[in-house]
């Protein structure tokens, strides 16, 4: 029931991300030049949605659909966290790509997609091998210790 619960939700958003063109790079270029601020209404829409379901979820339900107990995914603002922001945003901003718009663009046919999708795996491989381990959280052996 989990994973059904999951292939649906994935199916939704992937809906959602191709009916709000975000699958498109050229659309998400040309928010991010201030030309067509349309996606700002998809922006503030997920905002708004996972907000509310973040504060209010834990508070109105004893646990999860799917899952014992809700979560607690700590977090550090400090210099690799705000390194890989910068990275990831340079990446968005020359190619207009994010990892799940451009997984959902492939269901549309836009094969270009790959091209972008290679370097992604590429980028995370690379941030995997040679950065996961260092003290700061990421890494298989900070992974093990959050469950």
């Amino acid at each position: 029931m989990r994973m059904l619960f999951v292939l649906l939700s994935g199916a939704l958003f992937g809906f959602g991300l191709a009916l709000s063109t975000m699958v498109r790079p050229e659309v998400v270029l040309s928010f991010l030049r201030w030309h067509d601020m349309g996606l700002l209404l998809v922006l503030g829409g997920a905002v708004v949605v996972t907000a509310l379901v973040y504060f209010l979820a834990p508070r109105l339900m004893q646990r999860p659909l799917f899952a014992p107990s809700f979560g607690v995914h700590p977090s550090e603002l400090d210099r690799r966290t705000i390194g890989g922001a910068a990275i990831f945003g340079i990446g968005w901003g020359l190619c207009g790509v994010c990892p799940g718009p451009a997984i959902a663009g492939l269901g549309t046919g836009n094969w270009p997609l790959l091209i972008a999708l290679a370097g992604i795996f590429a980028g995370a491989w690379v941030q995997g091998r040679w950065f996961g381990g260092l003290a700061g959280g990421a890494g298989p052996q900070a992974a093990q210790g959050v469950r």
